[in-house]
């Protein structure tokens, strides 16, 4: 049941990095058009660039599938979910010093 479930979590993660990439292309080409999307896969497979393809997956959920800003945002970087809380946190932690 173990490896079931550890075997499942990394085909979800992995296909959610796949779709993400994809979300990044068409919401590049959706504005720049398809060069630029290109070249944003190709600096990000070659140079480990990932904000334009972040970029482009934040503005390819919010303005080709139409979604809330919150949830493209979400959907595009996911870590924003645990550092904003954590930075509130340091801050308030800060000032009650």
């Amino acid at each position: 049941m173990k490896r079931l479930l550890t075997v499942t979590g990394i085909i979800l993660f992995i296909s959610y990095g796949f779709f993400q990439i994809y979300v990044g292309y068409i919401g590049i080409d959706y504005h720049l058009g398809a060069y630029w999307a290109g070249l944003a896969l190709f600096a990000g497979f070659i140079f480990r660039l990932s904000l334009p393809t972040t970029i482009g997956a934040f503005f390819g959920a919010m303005d080709v599938f139409g979604w809330h800003w919150a949830l493209a945002a979400l959907f595009a970087a996911p870590g924003l979910a645990l550092v904003i809380p954590g930075v509130l946190n340091a801050i308030i932690s800060a000032i009650k010093r």
